[in-house]
């Protein structure tokens, strides 16, 4: 491996970004490939950077057929990370599953009586508003996105920052009714039908949960079942 690819991997795994080292097994060159928002990786043949963007996902090597011979994509990710906005009791539950499911928490909450440390020992709180607080996490593809306050002054600017983004899952709490009036302020803000099938609203599986930690479950296992069976893109755009 070049001097200059190690160093930039190290740095690029210091900084917790995700990045595909690419071999070429007949000459042994090799690349770093990244990911780019929502549109894949930049500068690359789109079906490599469609198996990379697969291995990232997966969080496994694989060895695609290109046409300068075998290709081996190595991944190197970050930890899945779980951004929650809003510091409810729902969040007090959530934060200790999730971080057994391997998650970095971070809890956004502009009110600090409800982000406070006493509430969540040990875990990265922000104070800022959300839209602030999202661009300084800078949301990945490794990352999930729940909101949870029901008020949309806080809500909404974190949905958009996680709609602007490549993370893996979005989801946001309330009932069909208040969901519908989201869509509605989303749509005025700029965006449609294929950012909204982003959206888990309702949040958390249908399994009647009732309790905060019940309704923490429901979420937890939804964005498991997002990371590990993402629904292709071509389904979601025919639902």
């Amino acid at each position: 491996m070049k001097q200059d690819i190690l160093e930039q991997l190290q740095q690029d795994r210091a900084e917790k970004r995700p990045v595909v080292l690419a071999t070429f097994l007949k000459t042994g060159e090799q690349r770093l490939l990244y990911l780019y928002g929502k549109k894949g990786l930049k500068d690359i043949d789109p079906r490599i950077g469609e198996a990379a963007r697969a291995a990232l996902l997966e969080d496994k090597a694989r060895t695609i057929e290109t046409e300068q011979g075998p290709l081996f994509l190595n991944v190197f990710n970050p930890p899945l990370r779980l951004i929650l906005v809003g510091a409810v009791h729902i969040a007090q539950a959530l934060v200790p599953m999730a971080q057994l499911a391997g998650y970095d928490l971070a809890v956004i909450d502009p009110r600090s009586a409800f982000g406070s440390s006493e509430r969540f020992p040990g875990v990265t709180l922000s104070n800022d508003w959300p839209d602030e607080a999202m661009a300084q996490m800078k949301p990945d593809l490794r990352t999930a996105v729940v909101t949870l306050t029901h008020d949309p002054k806080i809500d909404d600017p974190a949905l958009v920052s996680a709609l602007k983004s490549d993370v893996f899952y979005i989801g946001a709490l309330g009932s069909k009714k208040t969901h519908a009036s989201r869509l509605e302020r989303l749509t005025a803000a700029g965006f449609g039908p294929e950012d909204f099938a982003r959206i888990h609203g309702p949040v958390g599986l249908s399994i009647g949960a009732k309790s905060p930690a019940e309704i923490a479950i429901s979420i937890l296992a939804q964005m498991t079942a997002a990371l590990r069976q993402p629904v292709p893109a071509a389904a979601t755009a025919a639902a």
